[in-house]
């Protein structure tokens, strides 16, 4: 006799909002870090004279200072999504287009924001836990179900 399986609170309750806590990546940030110190290694041994490996090194290292401190710097945030047809929001403004889509353990989120543009964020291992990936995946599958409407009777 096999035992009974028990299931996901996300799937016993399904009319309480996936709630997620977005904060940057330490694993992010340290990988932007090693690539601002290397992106420079990497023109300067690239066969560019030296009169533009040096300007373009100088501006690839710095590039690569902002973009990480620039990550490193973004204020957490709260996301919530709702089951069916709800608008998903994050810290209250609401997330247009929102789209996630899964390497492995990562998941990358895309919404439109308020002037339009995209905001883009990963979720790694160190930001989002198995369950959080869980919940995630099971918060997305119902607001695909309910979008695509129930069964039609033939």
């Amino acid at each position: 006799m096999s035992k009974p399986r028990r299931s996901s609170n996300a799937s016993a309750i399904p009319d309480l909002p996936c709630r997620i806590r977005w904060r940057p990546s330490a694993w992010l940030g340290g990988a932007l870090w090693t690539l601002a110190l290397l992106a420079p290694c990497a023109v300067l041994a690239s066969d560019l004279p030296a009169s533009w490996a040096w300007p373009l090194a100088l501006a690839a290292g710095l590039h690569g200072i902002v973009l990480a401190r620039h990550h490193r710097r973004q204020p957490p945030m709260r996301w919530s999504i709702p089951p069916g047809r709800g608008q998903p929001t994050c810290d209250g403004m609401p997330m247009p287009g929102l789209r996630v889509s899964w390497r492995g353990p990562l998941a990358f989120v895309a919404w439109r924001g308020g002037n339009g543009r995209w905001c883009r964020h990963a979720l790694g291992p160190d930001v989002l836990d198995a369950a959080g990936r869980r919940e995630l995946k099971l918060a997305l599958q119902r607001r695909e179900s309910a979008a695509a409407g129930g069964p039609m009777a033939g």
